[in-house]
Formats: structure tokens, sequence, C-alpha cells
């Protein structure tokens, strides 16, 4: 894609089809006269009255402490400098939706048109009841420490400039692991920073605060190293000046145990990495380009532990795995401020984290066969599900113990349980899909590439890395769209199953097909025939070997596109049967349906099949299944058949699939709402456990429960995902959108890496 079409696409992004990335959304009920008179005028008087007599009661009444003002005034946004307050909105809009997503903290943007400190506090001082916390955000130094200080000091909610403090957290818990497997002692290593703005003064300010010696610090600026002979250094900058004689950021490497930086692209050679001490730590943060790519500074020397800024590089230094988790516990205490207790705390439960054995989960969704703690895993993944649980809880009780919670946490069981619940307001599932194809991108083919949408689906795959698209269809059509969408045709197969271009590879097909079917009345002519159906024809490449993946389905109904793949595909060893599942992205976290598209009246035997297929795919998915099998009856509550077989499905799975969490059968609410389940039922092998997977008894309840969540609640969906087919072959519903497509390309990406590892071992049963 160009440049002018990755503006393009960023701006449609932002514009439509509401113009920014946030919106208020109402928490209680408004449908009636009645509900409108307790939320506002008369009964809104009440919680008032009460706050009057009581400030502290406007958390009670309140949304204030759940709610995050992100403050800027655009004069250090990003790598863009001083762009002013209305152009620095985007970002601090998509920091409000990283607060929601990660942490579930609601966030009003705030931008200030002031570059008087003076001004800008008074602002701030001004607006801070309506907040639980303040996040500053890209404000330039040195104006942002003294905003920042005298925030801390002035008001009584959390304050912290994430510039600063985000990149100081993360990186103080990677360099104490690094530290730790470098057999050093941070009170030892000598240290060379490259930058002088916020984030490196915070940064170093706290390696100080855990044991690094001021004499063995040095930091540089664009004019060389910070010494005390220089003149007119800002007062931070004062408080790094070394007396040392260095001049250049090369004097100061040679010898140095650890370099940070936080500065430009390529300032460091390999001869300046060669110059450093044995078992050299190396945090290269600078985005998007570091101060020395990864892979030169780990081929230039084998005893380096780095870190970058980078997604795509092992030890990602993210902010993301800080600020959402360090306001959600200062925001639970009611936390007068954010202090060093606090950060420390944080930094050390960061740490902690890394050393822990990791969830297959987590192995999962970064398509790795076993993170463990070391050179190339020295601080957690952002997506790791267990920052909720530990760094909130971690930053609390610091908290408390410095005096500084107006609203102590006793239960500290019940409120891990919160956290947990919290997690399921974003879809991690989707980014996590996306991630895990690209470790390992497949061969996709899109059958109907000569549809728009689906083209535009296969370029973002392409782009993106998820997948190698091979497109079918009349190739003057797609080249004309892909013009359109200037979609770079480089490296891209493209393919007509009608066409005479084809001719040897339709007769190779078709022979095969002929072969295997010539005794159920198929002769080789009906077989060259059907290899000019582009399903056929992109099943046949699956089968040989010439595709990893296929995707179609997009314009032809659902049997149509099936019978081909049934015909040439078939089952995967030891399958009974094929099924499908979707996965819901709702407001509380994934939920898998099955079976969606196949089978429309299951028996029991089948809907026991359905559910191990189905529980099997969800952990594909990374996710421990928790299954509820749906009925319109609750536990034989009735003895019709279409309740009886839901029942012997479940006697089934509990006596000879026992590892398998499942109960019912169940009526939905019963099986979504644990307080109803255990009150009613406190028999259930659910009790305990979030619901995350429902089997229904039936095709059209499937069916028509995930089409009713996508629509009234617009909820995503990913599938219908085919469990139970040999190769990776699956079927889109009718008029998919692009962002379905792409999805679905993902969960193909994946499901050929999984098969062809099951090959490799030999395993039967694949179900997805």
């Amino acid at each position: 894609m160009s440049i002018e079409s990755k503006r393009r696409e960023a701006l449609v992004y932002h514009a439509k089809p509401t113009p920014g990335k946030i919106k208020v959304v109402p928490t209680k009920k408004y449908a009636t006269q009645r509900d409108l008179s307790l939320a506002y005028s008369p009964g809104v008087a009440e919680p008032c009255l009460e706050i009057e007599k009581n400030t502290s009661n406007v958390y009670k009444y309140t949304a204030k402490g759940n709610l995050v003002a992100v403050i800027s005034n655009g004069t250090a946004v990003l790598g863009l400098g001083d762009i002013g307050p209305e152009a620095s909105k985007p970002v601090m809009e998509g920091k409000g939706l990283l607060f929601k997503i990660f942490a579930d903290i609601d966030v009003f943007d705030i931008e200030v048109d002031t570059k008087d400190v003076d001004a800008f506090v008074e602002t701030v001082k001004n607006i801070a009841p309506t907040f639980g916390g303040i996040n500053l955000e890209d404000i330039k130094a040195p104006e942002a420490f003294e905003i920042e200080r005298r925030l801390k000091e002035e008001l009584d909610i959390p304050v912290m400039h994430d510039d600063q403090h985000g990149t100081a957290i993360i990186s103080a818990a990677a360099l104490l692991n690094a530290c730790e497997l470098a057999g050093k002692e941070i009170s030892q290593v000598k240290i060379v920073v490259s930058g002088a703005g916020a984030a490196a003064v915070s940064c170093t300010r706290l390696y100080k605060a855990f044991g690094a010696k001021s004499e063995n610090i040095v930091m540089t600026d664009s004019k060389g190293v910070i010494r005390k002979s220089r003149t007119n250094l800002t007062p931070e900058k004062a408080e790094f000046a070394t007396d040392r004689e260095l001049d250049t950021l090369e004097d100061a490497l040679k010898g140095a145990d650890v370099f940070i930086g936080l500065s430009m692209a390529n300032l460091v050679s390999p001869d300046m990495l060669l110059s450093m001490a044995d078992n050299p730590i190396v945090f290269a943060m600078a985005n998007p380009d570091p101060e020395i790519n990864y892979n030169l500074a780990i081929e230039t020397r084998d005893d380096i532990i780095m870190a970058t800024g980078r997604s795509d590089n092992p030890n990602q230094v993210n902010n993301v795995l800080g600020f959402p988790f360090i306001f959600r516990g200062a925001l639970d205490v009611r936390a007068t401020g954010i202090n060093e207790e606090m950060k420390m705390a944080a930094v050390k439960a960061l740490a902690e984290l890394a050393k822990e054995p990791v969830p297959e989960q987590v192995n999962i969704a970064y398509g790795e066969t076993r993170l463990n703690f070391g050179k190339d895993y020295i601080i957690p993944k952002p997506f790791d599900p267990r920052l909720m649980s530990k760094v909130p809880p971690a930053v609390a009780k610091a908290a408390m113990e410095s005096g500084v919670a107006t609203a102590p946490i006793t239960d500290w069981k019940k409120y891990e349980n919160e956290l947990l619940e919290r997690m399921g307001n974003d879809n991690k599932l989707v980014r996590l899909l996306a991630d895990r194809a690209k470790t390992n991108p497949k061969r996709v083919v899109f059958a109907e590439a000569d549809h728009l949408d689906v083209l535009k689906a296969a370029q973002t795959v392409k782009e993106d890395g998820i997948g190698y698209p091979i497109l079918l269809g009349r190739k003057d059509v797609i080249a004309e769209l892909m013009a359109e969408i200037d979609f770079d045709k480089e490296g891209v197969t493209i393919i007509d199953p009608k066409s005479d271009d084809e001719i040897e590879r339709k007769n190779h097909y078709a022979k095969k097909y002929w072969e295997v079917n010539s005794r159920k009345g198929i002769t080789l002519f009906d077989a060259q025939k059907l290899m000019r159906e582009r399903n056929y024809f992109a099943a046949m490449m699956v089968n040989e070997g010439d595709a990893d993946a296929l995707l179609s389905g997009y314009s032809r109904s659902y049997p149509t596109v099936v019978k081909p793949m049934l015909d040439l595909i078939g089952l995967a060893k030891g399958a009974t049967r094929i099924a499908t599942m979707n996965v819901m992205m709702t407001a509380k976290g994934p939920l898998f349906i099955s079976d969606t598209s196949i089978n429309i009246e299951p028996s029991a035997e089948d809907l026991a099949t359905i559910a191990q297929m189905t529980a099997r795919t969800v952990e594909m998915f990374g996710v421990d299944p928790v299954i509820g099998m749906i009925s319109y009856a609750n536990f034989g509550s009735s003895k019709h058949p279409n309740a009886s077989k839901v029942r012997e499905a479940v006697n089934y799975l509990h006596q000879h699939h026992p590892n398998i969490v499942v109960d019912g059968e169940l009526q939905m609410d019963f099986a979504l709402n644990r307080e109803m389940r255990k009150d009613k039922f406190p028999f259930s092998k659910l009790n305990g456990k979030k619901v995350n997977t429902l089997v229904f008894p039936s095709l059209d309840s499937a069916n028509s429960t995930y089409k009713l969540l996508k629509e009234l609640n617009e909820s995503e969906s990913i599938g219908p995902i085919m469990m139970g087919m040999r190769k990776p072959v699956h079927i889109l519903q009718l008029g998919a959108s692009v962002e379905e497509m792409i999805n679905m390309a993902a969960v193909a990406v994946i499901d050929a890496q999984q098969k062809e590892k099951k090959e490799r071992e030999g395993a039967s049963f694949v179900t997805a």
C-alpha cells in the first residue's frame, strides 16, 4: 500500500462511521418517565444533597471513581512535536481507548489551549473535581516537570505524566530482570542514558530508587555528554551532570554495562556496541526505529540482553503494561496521589510476573512453544491476562501501606474477582488472532477475489503479514479492482479457473479428483468441468498442497459452498462429523457458540461430539472452555425429547470426558448469570466459573442467537469456524464484512498452523 493509501486509510478510520474513537454510554435505565425523573429532576437532587453533606459521597453516587482525564496542550505529541491542542485530540482519544480496553477505566480527553504553566495548572485544578485521576500526556519538557510537580502537590487525586513515568516503570522492571540474568548488581552497573527529556529523567530517577548510583550514570543529549562544566543546564539535566572527562556517546559507552536509549534512531554503531562490557544490557527505545537495529545488535554481540519499543522484537517496552493498571489500582483505593512507593510496587509486580510460569494461552496468543524467563523474555507481554490481577493489587497495597489510600481494600479475593470481571470489556482476542497468525503466515486462497470487499480483506491480510493471499476470479476484474484500492500485486498469485491459462493445472486436479471418485459416477469429463468452478478448484489447491487454507462463501449460499468442500476435502482423521462455531466479541468477553451452520437437529451423541470439538477449538484460541449446554429447560425440568437429548449429551460428557468443564441442560440466563445459577442450582459443575461457551440443541437456535447478538448488540463475530475438516477450509456467511473476512483469514492461518503441527506429531481428530 502506498503512503497516500495508508494516509487515506487512517483518515477514514478516524472519520467513519462516527468521527473519533470514544463516546459516552449511559449506565442506568432511561426507558421510562420514571427513569428520567430519577436520572435528572427531581430525583437527582437527592444524591446532590448527600454529596453536599459529605464530599466523599461523590464516589458513591457518580462516575468520578472510574473516570480519568487525559490532558494535554499538544506541545510534544508523539514524534510530531508542538502541533497544538486540537491536533493532539486523536492521540488523547487513543489513550482513552487504551485505558478502557486494558483496565475498564472511562476517560474524558481534555485539550488545553495554553503553553503557560500557571494557566495550565489552574485549568486542571479547576476541572479536577470531575475526575478520579489525571493522566498528563504529550507536554514538552521542562514545563512537564513543573506542571506535574505542582498538580501532585495541589490536588488530592492521582496525577501522573505517563510520558515520564510509564516508560520508567516498564524499563525499570526490565532492567531489574536483565541485571539478574547478566549476573550484575544494579548498584554496580555503569549506565549510559541517551536523551535528556521527560522520559529519560524519570527513568533515571527510578533506576536510582532501585539502587543505581549517581556516579555510575552518564546522560547525553544532542550536544553530547551532560557534564558539570556545561552552562545553562536545566535543573533536570544538572541533576545528572557528570564530572567524568567524557564528550560523546561513543566515549560514554566504552566499558558501560547498560545503555538506555530514549533519543533518535541509529545513534549506536556496532563498534560502539562492541566497546561495552560483557553481557551488555541495551534498551534501544526510540520509536519507530531504535538507536540500533535489533537484528544488527544481536548479530554483533551474542551476549547482549536487548529490549526495544517495537512489538516485532522480543522484550517490548510498552507503556500499556503500566498506566492502565497503575491507575486501576490507584482508583480502586481512592488514592490521593501516585507516589514513588506505588510506582515501585508496579515495577516489582511486572518484574516478578515475568519470572512466573507463562499460561498456555499467552504462549498460544504469541505463537510461542514456551515463553520462559530469559534474555528474550524479561518483561511480560502486553496481552498477558495476568497483568490485570497482578499490577493493580500491588499498586493498591502500596497506596494503603504508604498512607494515601482513602478507601482501603479488605477482601483481596473479592477484589481480584472484580478485576477479572473487568477484563471482558475489550477485543483482545481479535488482536491476538492476528498477532498469532503473523508468527507463521500461510497461503490463503480467496475464492471470490473479483469482489471488491473480498479483495480489500486480502489486501489487509497481505499488508499486515497475516498470510499470503492467492486470488481466484476473473483476472481483468481483479486487476481493475486492485488498481482502484492501490493493492500492490507484487508477490500475489492471481488465478482464473475458467481461463485456459490454467489448463495444465486443471487437468492435473481433474485427474486426481476423478481417480478418487471414478466409482461414484464421476467421469473424467465431469471432473474437468468441475475444475472450472472456483470452489472445486480452490479445494483442490489445498488438497494438492498448492495452498495452505481456503476462504469462500462471500457471494454464494452456505450449502452450495459446503458441498464441494465435503466432496473434495472430507473429514479429519478420527472425526465423525463437521460442525461450526462462531466467536462473539461481547461486552463481557468472547462468547463461543456452536453449532451455527451445519447440524440442523443434532442427536444427543451429535451434541456430545460437537461439545468436544468446540472445547478443543476454544483451546486453540488460548481460552479454557467452560461450556453451558443450552435448552429451554433446566436440569430435568422437562421430559420432552428436545431437552432430554441435551441431558443425555451432558451425562455422556461427564462420564467419558470428565476433563471438559460442562453442564446442562440450562436456560440461557442461568448459563450466563453466575449468581442465579449458584442460587438455584448449587450442585452445578459450572458454579464459581464464568461460562464462555454455549452449545445449542439445534441449528436454528444457535444461528439465530449469534445473528441476534451481532445485529442488536453490535457484537463483532468471527466465524463460522469449520470444525472436523481434514484441511483448513472456512466458509464465510453470505455478505460477510471486510473485517469479518480478515478475522477469518487469521483463523484459517492459525488452523493451518495447528494442522501442520498435528500432522508432524501424527495426532488424529484435528477439530478446527
